[in-house]
């Protein structure tokens, strides 16, 4: 039990960090498969991964010069 007790609760999810998705804004919690990269996490998948470059173009206001 002590070891159980150093480890803290396991289904804890509380305390695991968390991240805004740039494209939808929708709340991401830390995952296991993310932890090597976690710095570089910023959409909360792949269909908001690819909608990015909609997003992060530059806006004109419809005007062209």
């Amino acid at each position: 039990m002590a070891q159980a007790e150093k480890l803290g609760f396991k289904g804890n999810k509380s305390f695991l960090p968390s991240k805004t998705c740039l494209v939808c804004g929708k709340e991401m919690t830390w995952r296991k498969s993310w932890a090597k990269n976690w710095d570089e996490v910023k959409y909360c998948s792949d269909t908001c991964r690819s909608k990015k470059t909609t997003n992060t173009a530059p806006s004109t206001g419809g005007k062209n010069k």
